[in-house]
């Protein structure tokens, strides 16, 4: 790990946290909502092995086949354990940090691009993985319908997207409603959040993200190439979703 710690990028606070934990095992990481609400954030989790995984994710990842493109990959968890079960997985970060990381960990091919440079000079993918709630990455409606169609034309008829969310109306408090509250207000979904990451001296640029409901989901994915075949999950508010191409006209 030692050409890690050449890197530096003072606005990817995200693979900052995860170089924490790579090289002193620190899980000193906050997200800060907009309205002032702070959550911790345990590093570990980036590079739980499969054994450790949530029942509903390793229900879901059964599904992947074929080459694999890894949205979000983070420090490798998802596509290194499908990189060794055979697999030829192409893992993509916004975060250099998390993409160097994701190299030095074995993952063979890892790029620097965010979601939104997704197109089908990457090639053609039998799944898509959207792990760790992904699903969030689409951040809006427009965005998500956009990216899927792109998605539609680098993947075959039998193409599946495996994607994990939270259910954000299971989160409870006065704090939560009343933040679901203000978003659907203004005219956003009530699962949208912008938040910015904390970690040492450093402050990240702030983002968008996205939590949906099961439902929500399904309803999101009509006008779309792809529909929800099943749900895993549903004692907790998170949950993972495999997600098909609907019949062609």
């Amino acid at each position: 790990m030692k050409k890690i710690k050449k890197i530096t990028a003072a606005n990817d606070a995200f693979g900052l946290g995860l170089l924490e934990f790579t090289l002193n095992k620190k899980r000193n990481e906050m997200i800060e909502r907009d309205d002032g609400v702070m959550f911790y954030v345990d590093n570990a989790e980036y590079f739980t092995p499969y054994r450790k995984w949530a029942y509903y994710d390793r229900q879901a990842i059964s599904h992947a086949r074929g080459r694999i493109l890894d949205i979000g990959c983070g420090a490798g968890r998802h596509g290194i354990y499908l990189q060794e079960k055979g697999h030829d997985v192409t893992g993509i970060d916004n975060s250099p940090i998390a993409v160097k990381i994701s190299r030095e960990r074995g993952l063979k091919d890892a790029r620097k691009m965010a979601i939104e440079e997704i197109s089908p000079r990457l090639g053609k993918f039998s799944t898509v993985i959207m792990l760790g709630h992904n699903f969030g990455l689409f951040q809006d409606v427009k965005k998500m319908k956009k990216i899927l169609v792109v998605l539609d034309k680098m993947t075959p008829e039998d193409g599946v997207i495996i994607a994990e969310s939270m259910d954000p109306h299971r989160l409870f408090g006065n704090e939560e409603s009343e933040y679901r509250r203000r978003n659907v207000e203004n005219g956003m979904l009530p699962g949208h959040v912008r938040v910015r990451i904390l970690i040492k001296n450093i402050i990240g640029p702030w983002f968008d993200y996205l939590f949906v409901s099961k439902k929500e989901m399904k309803e999101l994915l009509e006008g779309t190439p792809w529909r929800v075949k099943r749900f895993y999950g549903g004692f907790w508010p998170t949950y993972t979703a495999i997600i098909e191409k609907r019949p062609k006209q």
